[in-house]
């Protein structure tokens, strides 16, 4: 009986582990994030449209 509330302690453990990692990670990519100011955005944003608009549309003769 004791052996098996040891395992479910470490389970436990294990999972309060996991749970404090995935905030961390979720943490550090929010702050990546917001560190843009919006004229960065802005302009990131156009590139990706220009870079968008470049690629030939399937129906579009070569």
């Amino acid at each position: 009986m004791r052996q098996r509330m040891r395992w479910w302690k470490v389970l436990g453990l294990a999972g309060l582990a996991g749970v404090a990692a995935s905030g961390v990670v979720i943490a550090r990519a929010e702050r990546r994030r917001r560190a843009y100011t919006p004229e960065e955005i802005r302009q990131r944003l156009l590139e990706r449209h220009a870079q968008a608009g470049e690629t030939a549309k399937p129906g579009d003769p070569a």
